[in-house]
């Protein structure tokens, strides 16, 4: 066997199964009562975290599942007292789809580092970095670890000099981790081992690979990082691993182990608790897709798991999935238009959605949609590349771009948002569950006060 150094260097292990594995494998619907006797069990493992929090999580607990989201923090807290908690937060977006006042960023990362998240991994769909700075300067006064991230998309203006200049800025910025976040599973092996070292070269902060294995690189991309002096990666447990998951932790256990990188992980008890998670798995299995495999036109269309896996159902269930195939080639045309912004949300559902009106009217955006015109307004921030000109005349008709930090032209929120839930509720929690979505909050919140009284 060939191993680069002798120096022991051991790999810290992210387990995704409570976050990304359930949103990319069966939409984000799995249940704290599933969650918690595993938990007990991962706790015992010896990670470096579990990502168990953000992303659709939030969502998917008030809009789906009837959960309260913190409750969800503090109850897996309980049963995982020495393993890092960690979250994904979209930046200035938080856990929902648009910009929010800095002071709800500021409160939303305050509840979440008191009630339990250890670790924020803190990304921008357009990378640009003005739009990560609050969330992650809250982060550092919270005393909590704040993992900053770049994502890994192919495109023209996607140079390895614009992922170096990225993560010195988020360097800059103060952060204890940086992630570089393969979200489409795009990331092949060789490229990964050159990006890692250039990285390694210009950082001084550990560096963290996430990626997915829906190209069927993910266990080499890992590999060809780990050689190259990565510090973390991102795996899941076999059942909800390869094709839209991660590579699964089994096997890069065992690939490690007895070389410099050996995890230290157990295998005996990996394998026990992945006869658990196998069990659970079956109890969401109207909520999987059919896209366990490598799926090579995400090679052009470069859609992460979770999003597939969604859109999917959300075809299926307005009896438009014979249209797939069509949508998917409209993907890459409209991501172009938009300045060959990265598919991850908000903005790969920005374009999902746009790409699939694009295709069942019969028109080249005959319908845009407000959130694809203010991406063309400069609402979401910079974008990587320009925006297609004419399109974004016909979107905007007259209207001039902006340019600042977009969070700079909206007013702080959470009075306003306690003033409107005064006589519902008086909990900070509850005001950011309305202030993130106010259409579904209220039923929420009402729903559960009936289920408590």
């Amino acid at each position: 066997m060939q191993v680069v150094t002798t120096k022991k260097k051991p790999i810290k292990i992210m387990d995704t199964i409570f976050r990304d594995a359930s949103q990319s494998k069966i939409a984000t619907r799995m249940r704290l009562e599933d969650m918690l006797p595993i938990a007990e069990k991962l706790d015992k493992v010896g990670y470096h975290s579990i990502e168990m929090w953000g992303g659709a999580t939030f969502d998917s607990c008030i809009r789906y599942l009837n959960e309260d989201p913190w409750e969800r923090i503090r109850e897996l807290k309980k049963k995982m007292p020495h393993t890092n908690m960690q979250m994904v937060i979209r930046g200035q977006s938080l856990v929902g789809y648009q910009h929010y006042p800095d002071d709800v960023v500021i409160r939303f990362v305050e509840k979440a580092a008191e009630n339990g998240i250890d670790i924020f991994r803190a990304f921008d769909a357009l990378d640009d970095v003005r739009n990560l700075r609050t969330a992650i300067e809250t982060v550092k006064k919270m005393g909590k670890i704040a993992e900053g991230t770049i994502c890994y998309t192919i495109s023209p203006v996607h140079t390895m000099d614009l992922i170096l200049d990225k993560a010195r800025q988020l360097e800059d910025l103060g952060i204890d981790i940086f992630c570089l976040k393969d979200m489409a599973g795009l990331l092949a092996p060789y490229a990964a081992s050159e990006i890692i070292k250039k990285l390694k070269k210009s950082l001084r902060v550990p560096i963290h690979l996430h990626t997915h294995d829906t190209c069927g690189m993910g266990a080499m991309t890992c590999l060809k990082a780990i050689e190259a002096g990565v510090d973390m990666i991102d795996t899941v447990l076999s059942p909800f691993s390869e094709g839209t998951g991660q590579p699964p932790t089994e096997s890069l256990v065992m690939t490690l182990k007895g070389t410099p990188y050996d995890t230290g992980l157990d295998l005996t008890l990996l394998a026990e608790i992945a006869d658990d998670v196998r069990e659970m798995k079956k109890r969401y299995k109207e909520f999987e897709t059919d896209l366990g495999g490598v799926d090579s036109r995400i090679m052009v269309t470069q859609i992460p798991g979770g999003v597939m896996s969604n859109m999917v159902a959300q075809l299926r269930q307005i009896g438009a999935l014979l249209r797939l195939d069509e949508i998917l080639k409209e993907i890459p045309r409209v991501r172009e238009d938009l300045g060959y912004i990265s598919l991850v949300t908000p903005t790969s559902q920005i374009i999902v959605v746009q790409a699939t009106l694009n295709v069942i009217t019969s028109e080249r955006y005959k319908i845009i949609t407000h959130q694809t015109k203010e991406l063309l307004r400069g609402g979401y921030g910079e974008t990587p590349g320009p925006v297609n000109r004419e399109l974004q005349k016909k979107a905007l008709k007259g209207e001039v771009p902006i340019t600042c930090r977009p969070a700079n032209l909206i007013p702080n929120g959470m009075d306003r948002f306690r003033n409107e839930l005064r006589g519902i509720t008086e909990s900070e929690e509850d005001i950011l569950i309305y202030a993130l979505f106010p259409h579904i909050a209220l039923d929420f919140l009402r729903n559960r006060h009936k289920g408590k009284s």
